[in-house]
């Protein structure tokens, strides 16, 4: 029986065709900003779906964010099945030769895109995070990994992006983590004014773009 669509953003290829994508919003929610994220993954060729996590909450005040993050992480099984139905319904959308979906995760969607490459590894084949990290295990991972960070990061300081580099390096995990200089938290979300760096969020989209063609 077809798996019925999960609440969240679904974008297709104009083929029909394109390699599956998800995309795991940040702690604001499934906000426009994520739906164009989609929008131009489809337009370069993919098939894309966002669960929305919160189930029509969107938030912009960190209090709130905050709040509805922290709920998430209180019953975080149900959050990682959320997730795990949303990676099973976009596999049956996928292309029969398409070899696992990718993943990519903005900072909260990030902790959740690097848990289900090693909790249903044989379905993720590629991991894309931005300014986020996650688990200390990667070792039932099949996946290749790029990162995109902040120079200056209240919220993923230097040693964790570094402790999670070894993490994957000892799990024999293939990671490209690139650092933007002048950069902070949030820097590739044009509705984050205050941290907002169009020339780095332009380069970390086309090294996704490559990232995710060769994956």
């Amino acid at each position: 029986m077809p798996i019925t669509q999960p609440d969240g953003y679904l974008v297709q290829s104009a083929s029909g065709q394109g390699r599956p994508v998800l995309v795991l919003h940040p702690w604001w929610g499934l906000n426009d900003t994520i739906k164009d994220y989609c929008n131009r993954l489809a337009e370069a060729g993919f098939t894309v779906f966002a669960p929305d996590l919160y189930h029509g909450k969107v938030v912009d005040t960190i209090p709130e964010a905050t709040e509805l993050s922290s709920a998430l992480f209180d019953n975080l099984e149900k959050s990682r099945s959320e997730v795990d139905i949303a990676t099973a319904y976009l596999s049956e959308l996928a292309d029969p030769d398409a070899k696992g979906l990718a993943v990519i995760g903005f900072s909260l969607g990030g902790f959740f895109a690097l848990d289900v490459s090693n909790r249903i590894p044989a379905k993720i084949r590629a991991v894309v995070i931005y300014y986020a990290t996650g688990p200390d295990d990667f070792t039932a991972s099949q996946a290749d990994y790029l990162g995109h960070f902040a120079e200056k990061d209240h919220e993923e300081p230097e040693e964790n992006v570094r402790a999670l580099e070894t993490t994957l390096s000892e799990a024999g995990r293939p990671a490209t983590f690139y650092r933007y200089p002048g950069t902070g938290h949030w820097f590739a979300e044009p509705d984050r004014p205050q941290a907002y760096n169009k020339e780095a969020a332009e380069l970390a989209w086309e090294r996704t773009l490559d990232f995710l063609r060769r994956s």
